[in-house]
């Protein structure tokens, strides 16, 4: 169902008694598409086909829809895998959750970026429920996980089951078109290779972080480029001032807008430089491979390095797409289309089985999976958390089911 699907063409006299699930599906699906802060109860109010005063009569304010609506999801993902006591056995208790999982992620795909990026704007309580019982869902899948595969440690069960969680909310994060059968069928089974790989810590040497540039000898503009793009990581881009851009760079404030004509031109400027990076790692990745086998490792291991080599950049990359503005946000997504394309192009050569709907799933399924565990582990990549995610990606990739 979709917000456009919700719209209230019944008079005041005839309100359906479902319209706060209405109006509720409608905000949630306009938090995840605009995000949360450029939208408006009038937005919200004209899809479902009422007033904005209207609104009201549900709900107090636009937090409080945020609250309802990504808790609710919350729920929705706990009831999933709350299983009946009679499914005992390792394997099927796990076969059951990812299946109900894979079932919830196709049919809240829409509304399923709450969970990944719109929940950040919940004030400190509903954060503490959401971590909590994230927290819950990530020990129903190790559990029985440790019990099928006794030689798997606790963290790195953990590990596995954030993998699969990072999968299944991946459909959230693109429109590639999938029947709903075939997407519950391939987020079960790449569930099932994740959970069988082996996520042994790398034995190579972890990276050493580049030394940090000294801040003044940097052009000016870089240096505003990248007090931005920290600060957008620390506090999100609308907690974020020009002003306060311009006491951490050092600048004016009459001089940062010789450089920059406003924020959204500013953020605009970071994406084309991090879209300009992906491009050039990944022309640097495929131009290196021998064969579709070694293009996919190298594709997957130079997009794993920049995550971790320039994380507040890539951090801020995902996360604040839906405040760009307008012109910029369309050209960016051709350029997002175009990398995601090329890891497409080449999951087929390597899996020919796989029609081009199902390598592209999988392609985002793989790069999700590898920004969020990086941001779990906090970009930390000293045990070898770099490696160990890459290998991660590539089994969901490759592997046999």
């Amino acid at each position: 169902m979709s917000a456009g699907s919700a719209v209230d063409t019944g008079s005041a006299a005839k309100r359906p008694k479902d319209r706060k699930a209405r109006i509720a599906l409608a905000a949630a699906e306009l938090f995840c598409e605009r995000g949360y802060h450029r939208v408006g109860i009038d937005d919200i109010a004209a899809v479902v086909g009422i007033s904005g005063p209207a609104i009201y009569n549900h709900f107090p304010n636009k937090y409080a829809m945020l609250r309802h609506t990504t808790l609710a999801l919350s729920d929705a993902v706990m009831a999933a895998t709350e299983l009946p006591a009679g499914i005992e056995e390792p394997y099927e208790r796990l076969d059951a959750l990812l299946t109900e999982l894979a079932r919830l992620g196709v049919q809240r795909r829409r509304v399923g970026g709450l969970y990944q990026w719109e929940g950040r704007y919940l004030e400190a309580e509903d954060k503490a429920r959401l971590r909590s019982d994230s927290r819950t869902v990530v020990e129903r899948l190790a559990d029985p996980l440790t019990m099928l595969r006794p030689e798997v440690e606790p963290a790195q069960a953990r590990l596995l089951a954030r993998a699969v969680l990072s999968l299944v909310g991946s459909l959230s994060t693109h429109r590639a078109a999938i029947a709903p059968a075939r997407g519950q069928e391939l987020l079960r089974a790449g569930g099932w290779r994740l959970l069988r790989a082996e996520p042994a810590p790398a034995t190579t040497p972890a990276q050493q972080p580049a030394p940090t540039p000294d801040a003044g000898l940097r052009p000016r503009r870089e240096t505003i480029m990248a007090e931005a793009v920290r600060l957008f990581h620390l506090h999100g881009y609308h907690a974020v001032t020009m002003d306060d851009i311009a006491a951490a760079s050092g600048t004016r404030a009459s001089s940062l807008y010789r450089h920059f004509a406003g924020k959204g031109e500013l953020l605009a400027a970071v994406y084309y430089r991090a879209a300009d990076r992906v491009a050039a790692t990944t022309a640097e990745a495929l131009a290196a491979a021998s064969s579709p086998a070694d293009a996919l490792s190298r594709l997957v291991d130079s997009y794993a390095g920049m995550v971790f080599g320039q994380s507040d950049l890539v951090a801020v990359y995902h996360a604040e797409n839906t405040n760009l503005p307008e012109a910029d946000r369309h050209e960016l997504r051709r350029a997002q289309r175009a990398h995601v394309e090329e890891w497409v192009r080449v999951l087929g050569l390597e899996r020919p089985e796989l029609s081009s709907g199902d390598c592209r799933i999988l392609a985002h399924g793989a790069l999700n999976l590898i920004a969020d565990l990086a941001r779990a582990v906090r970009y930390d990549n000293r045990a070898g958390a770099d490696r160990m995610i890459a290998s991660l990606a590539l089994d969901l990739l490759t592997a046999p089911s």
